[in-house]
């Protein structure tokens, strides 16, 4: 069995990151990390008018299942708000019957789209902020605020190192040294 430190019995043995593996890995650990916190620390729930908001203005960029919706709630407000199964599934049943929204079976799952009247409705609303923008930034307290721009900077760069090309990756890296070396910086000036 290997330790937290990754060495084997007698201090030999294989390393381990304690990742699962992967490129993407370690920027998937400290992404969880800093959700389980933000949870930890932030107990705010959105009204209802939010999950509605939420799932039309979701479903008006392409059609959806309900935990598709309920992930991209959590990913887009970087883990302060993740609504339930509970929620999500009785404002999709609610828009439903409102004729707002139709339902497909695709592999077995369903899936949501906005019938002409919803996408009328979310064209409506899409001057405003979205919900998860506001669950986002305005019930964040303000010891959260430098954890949040860390997290959002770590979804970028996890990008990057999935998705980016050796430029990309270069430029990037150029400008995580140059932001690191001012967060120095104004340290030295504390």
């Amino acid at each position: 069995m290997y330790g937290a430190f990754g060495r084997g019995p007698g201090g030999r043995g294989r390393r381990d990151n304690g990742f699962d593996g992967g490129l993407t890995a370690p920027f998937d650990q400290i992404e969880k990390q800093f959700r389980d916190f933000v949870q930890a620390r932030t107990q705010s729930r959105a009204a209802r008018g939010d999950v509605r908001a939420a799932v039309l203005a979701l479903l008006s960029e392409e059609p959806m299942h309900g935990y598709q919706i309920i992930h991209e709630i959590d990913k887009r407000s970087a883990g302060a708000w993740k609504p339930s199964a509970g929620s999500v599934y009785p404002t999709l049943q609610m828009l439903a019957d409102e004729g707002l929204v139709s339902l497909e079976e695709q592999d077995g799952k369903k899936v949501y789209s906005l019938t002409e009247t919803g996408r009328s409705e979310a064209e409506a609303a899409s001057d405003k902020p979205k919900p998860w923008e506001s669950a986002a930034d305005n019930d964040l307290p303000e010891s959260m605020v430098l954890p949040r721009a860390t997290a959002r900077l770590v979804q970028a760069v996890g990008q990057v190192v999935t998705t980016g090309n050796a430029s990309t990756t270069k430029a990037v890296t150029e400008v995580i040294d140059e932001a690191r070396r001012k967060v120095y910086s104004i340290l030295a000036q504390d």
